[in-house]
């Protein structure tokens, strides 16, 4: 899971709000690019390492109080800056120095995905109550609005469906309907914003008209705008259900440059999530 979000972020991450031009030219899974705005070829951004965040809060087995979870969003963020979080986040991010801290000084009234970008590991959580408690927490720590907290559920409930439902993808919108996390656009066209609700919509998309990793990631990043948290939600969710090839380029797992908290890293993460949610 994690693993294949990191993949799927780095390389969208090249892509992020680029010309149509470029995404035709370079979209076919052979290498990183490099985005124009943050200079960096091969790296993820705040969608995996807020992932990263709530993977590790989640085998803490902590009570998930309002400040555990800023804490580790500080925690994670200071041991290894990365680029891609919002500007006003970074900065805040980088003068802070608690959790409580952040939560005094953020505005957390935001629609936009950031909630729903870093759920996907919530599905490891097998009681639904539980994961349904945890992912409102979690997105109303930065994003306090209904739609933010109605994303970051649906994603988390969608890879609880595939991972410890055995769901099939053909039944996924049904599903999230009798969870009262319906209203999604499954046939989105056209290019992604940063608002919560177009982000999923455009994951889910995605993630019910393909087959495999590769397909997936591909069609992520093709509808352009904000391609990292697009392809990091489509993929990470395509893990969960044993019905995706889940196959990915050799050369991106080769060419991820993460040497602090990289493959390696990942991988023992997504082993102590499936061991736990067992």
């Amino acid at each position: 899971m994690l693993k294949e979000i990191a993949i799927a972020d780095a390389y969208g991450a090249g892509f992020e709000f680029s010309s149509k031009e470029k995404i035709n030219r370079f979209n076919n899974l052979e290498n990183y690019c490099e985005h124009e705005l943050y200079g960096v070829v091969g790296k993820y951004t705040d969608d995996t390492q807020m992932s990263i965040a709530i993977s590790e809060l989640i085998l803490s087995k902590s009570e998930w109080l309002e400040s555990d979870i800023a804490s580790i969003f500080v925690d994670c963020f200071k041991r290894d800056p990365h680029k891609g979080y919002s500007k006003g986040f970074y900065t805040l991010l980088n003068e802070v120095q608690s959790g409580d801290e952040l939560i005094l000084k953020l505005r957390n009234n935001s629609d936009r995905n950031g909630a729903a970008m870093r759920a996907v590991p919530l599905g490891s959580i097998k009681d639904k109550e539980e994961l349904i408690y945890k992912a409102k927490m979690q997105a109303a720590i930065t994003h306090n609005t209904d739609i933010a907290i109605r994303a970051s559920c649906a994603v988390a409930m969608a890879a609880n469906f595939g991972l410890h439902q055995k769901g099939k993808l053909s039944q996924l919108k049904s599903f999230l309907e009798s969870e009262s996390l319906s209203g999604w656009n499954y046939n989105w066209s056209g290019e992604v914003s940063v608002k919560a609700f177009d982000t999923v919509s455009a994951a889910f998309s995605c993630l019910l008209t393909c087959q495999s990793l590769k397909e997936l990631l591909r069609k992520s990043v093709a509808f352009g705008g904000d391609t990292d948290s697009i392809a990091s939600i489509a993929v990470g969710l395509a893990t969960c259900f044993e019905e995706y090839d889940q196959e990915l380029p050799i050369n991106l797992l080769e060419g991820l440059d993460e040497p602090m908290y990289g493959l390696e890293y990942l991988e023992l993460l997504d082993r102590k999530l499936l061991t736990q949610s067992k």
